[in-house]
C-alpha cells in the first residue's frame, strides 16, 4: 500500500474553510509553496519556505494543520513515490524534463488521488486543470490533464490498490 494517508479533511483542520480559505485556494497556496521548494530543496527548508510565504491575504488558512499544510507535509513526505508515478505516466517525458509547474501541480494531484480519500479523483483532477491554467502556458492544461486521466483510469481498475470515487 501507498506510505502517507492524508492525516484530515479540511473542516477537521479548519473550521473556518467555507469563506476565503476553501480548498482550492489553500491547494493553490501549497502548490506555491511546493513549486519553490523545487529550488531549495530540503526538509530544514521545508517549514521556513512555509512561513515565509504567508502574507495577510493566506494567513488564516495556512496554519500548520490547515489543509494546505497538509498537502505540502504530505507531497514533500511522498515525493520519490509521486515522482515514480508521474514518470511511469509521462511518455517521452523524463522527470527532469518536466517544467517544474506542471511537475508540482501533477505531484499535488496525484498525492490528492491516492492518499486523500475525502477528495474525489475528479475533483484532484478538475482542481489540477486550474492550478494549470493559472500558473502553466498554454499547452499546461492538455498535459497535466492527460497524465492524471491515465492515473485516474488506473485507480478506477484498481492498479495501486485502493477504492475511490471517481
Amino acid at each position: 500500500m501507498l506510505n502517507e494517508a492524508c492525516p484530515m479533511d479540511s473542516q477537521k483542520l479548519n473550521p473556518r474553510s467555507r469563506k476565503d480559505s476553501s480548498r482550492s485556494s489553500q491547494r493553490a497556496y501549497a502548490f506555491q509553496v511546493l513549486y519553490a521548494l523545487n529550488f531549495t530543496p530540503g526538509l530544514e527548508v521545508l517549514e521556513t519556505t512555509f512561513d515565509r510565504f504567508r502574507d495577510d491575504s493566506y494567513s488564516s488558512e495556512t496554519g500548520r494543520g490547515s489543509f494546505s499544510w497538509s498537502i505540502i507535509h504530505g507531497v514533500w513526505n511522498n515525493l520519490p513515490k509521486l515522482d515514480e508515478i508521474i514518470s511511469s505516466y509521462s511518455k517521452n517525458w523524463k522527470i527532469r524534463r518536466i517544467a517544474r509547474i506542471e511537475l508540482t501541480i501533477m505531484r499535488v494531484a496525484v498525492y490528492e488521488m491516492l492518499y486523500c480519500p475525502d477528495i474525489p479523483v475528479k475533483v484532484a483532477i478538475n482542481e489540477a486543470i486550474e492550478l494549470s491554467k493559472n500558473f502553466g502556458d498554454e499547452h499546461s492544461r492538455n498535459f497535466v490533464n492527460g497524465i492524471l486521466d491515465a492515473v485516474a483510469r488506473d485507480i478506477n481498475n484498481g492498479k495501486f490498490g485502493i477504492s475511490k470515487g471517481f
